[in-house]
């Protein structure tokens, strides 16, 4: 089932992308993220029916993405992640398939521990690449912070599909991701293992994009017993599927309903 027909996203009034962006694009903003079985994410969105709209697009109120990380062959950025280093950082190429939309993005933790997000939209051709363009766009971004921008490669492609509520006298916003899987690329870095990394399709990743203090989504999600996780969908997999890095909180999330499948479970695409 899509995740429209898994959730009640009808009953939420509809809005646009361009509205959307206008007052709650939250370019810096406090992201917590959730693991959340189907059926509380049902309830999750009833319960906010009153408060948020669902985006829609070209009538879809759920679109599938690709994401390309890119990190050296060492997985740098990944361990910084993992690490909690001070000014940690990631990159990627986005795809919005049904659209065939492309975006290349610069993540940066903030200096009070917001997320500060850098996109630069790019002709879909250049999708999980890293070329001169991106490279230069990180280079802009990083700026002096980061003198010595390391030599980066396509390593993990993750793909799942995103219904995003939104609510407008807030500014804030809430995605759902489900069927989220995650691979290596063809040019995947040796440490990675050959397999994959999914989170079960009972399960959704929630995650709540706001100012400091929690908005209406993680006061529900509070209510039904949910508590944030360190989840970041790109450090979760690279470090399930890279055997040198030993993280517990990532390994606890093996037995919540994340699992690794070995190279039986690949078929030679890239993820979808």
């Amino acid at each position: 089932m899509s995740l429209a027909e898994l959730l009640p996203l009808d009953e939420l009034a509809p809005v646009d992308l361009a509205t959307v962006m206008s007052v709650a694009a939250l370019a810096r903003r406090v992201d917590r993220k959730y693991l959340v079985p189907i059926e509380d994410a049902a309830r999750l969105v009833r319960g906010l029916a009153d408060s948020h709209h669902v985006l829609r697009i070209a009538g879809r109120r759920a679109t599938t993405y690709r994401s390309t990380y890119l990190d050296t062959g060492e997985l740098r950025l990944c361990r910084d992640h993992l690490q909690g280093r001070r000014l940690r950082w990631k990159a990627r190429s986005r795809l919005y398939l049904e659209d065939g939309l492309c975006r290349f993005e610069v993540k940066v933790r903030g200096a009070r521990g917001e997320t500060v997000k850098h996109a630069v939209d790019l002709d879909p051709s250049s999708y999980g690449g890293c070329g001169p363009a991106e490279r230069a766009f990180i280079a802009a971004v990083l700026g002096e912070d980061h003198p010595a921008v390391p030599q980066l490669r396509p390593v993990l492609e993750i793909g799942y599909t995103r219904a995003t509520l939104v609510d407008l006298r807030a500014g804030t916003r809430l995605t759902i991701d489900h069927g989220v899987l995650g691979r290596p690329t063809r040019a995947r870095t040796p440490v990675l293992a050959a397999a994959s990394v999914a989170v079960d399709t009972g399960l959704v990743i929630v995650e709540t994009k706001s100012g400091p203090r929690p908005g209406a989504g993680d006061r529900l999600l509070a209510r039904m017993g949910h508590r944030p996780l360190a989840l970041s969908k790109y450090a979760t997999s690279a470090a399930l599927l890279a055997p040198d890095i030993a993280d517990n909180q990532v390994r606890r999330l093996v037995g919540r309903g994340v699992r690794v499948h070995d190279e039986s479970a690949l078929t030679g695409q890239e993820a979808s």
